[in-house]
């Protein structure tokens, strides 16, 4: 069940990843573009914010953002409030790429989000395997899946 889950996840991002190069964009920065515009409004849009979103590491973050700025989808802007931090800004081209990115293909994204949900549903009725005080010592340990050695072969 797990695995069909992860099918229809990786099904649906194969889709937007070539719906992303149809339309002349990279889909790791996309991807970014999505994460800042969709940014809860506490979050300030931060590389480091972008790399938690996009689960990268920061210097990849920095280089992504770095890659959006020259192909003129975001500006960096120092933040009024502390002058340190610097925040990402997108600009009126990537914001014109996101909606012609995205309103198209919502009919695939509510099929594909349907497999996801069934697919995640049935991995979630699955009958939860208890795990043994040894499974968590083990797992505690990073033992877990090893097997332990006979005498004869110590």
């Amino acid at each position: 069940m797990l695995a069909n889950f992860r099918y229809e996840v990786r099904r649906y991002l194969t889709y937007s990843e070539q719906a992303a190069r149809a339309a002349g964009i990279e889909p790791h920065q996309h991807q970014a573009l999505l994460a800042i515009m969709g940014l809860p409004k506490d979050c300030k849009a931060t590389v480091g914010a972008l790399a938690e979103r996009l689960q990268i590491q920061h210097h990849s973050a920095v280089e992504l953002s770095d890659r959006l700025e020259a192909n003129g989808y975001i500006r960096r802007v120092r933040s009024q409030a502390d002058r340190r931090e610097v925040l990402l800004r997108l600009t009126g081209k990537a914001q014109r790429v996101v909606r012609e990115l995205s309103m198209p293909y919502r009919a695939e994204l509510y099929e594909a989000g349907r497999r996801v949900q069934q697919a995640l549903e049935a991995a979630l009725a699955q009958p939860r395997r208890r795990r043994s005080p040894r499974d968590a010592g083990a797992e505690a340990r990073g033992t877990a899946g090893r097997r332990r050695k006979t005498t004869a072969e110590r």
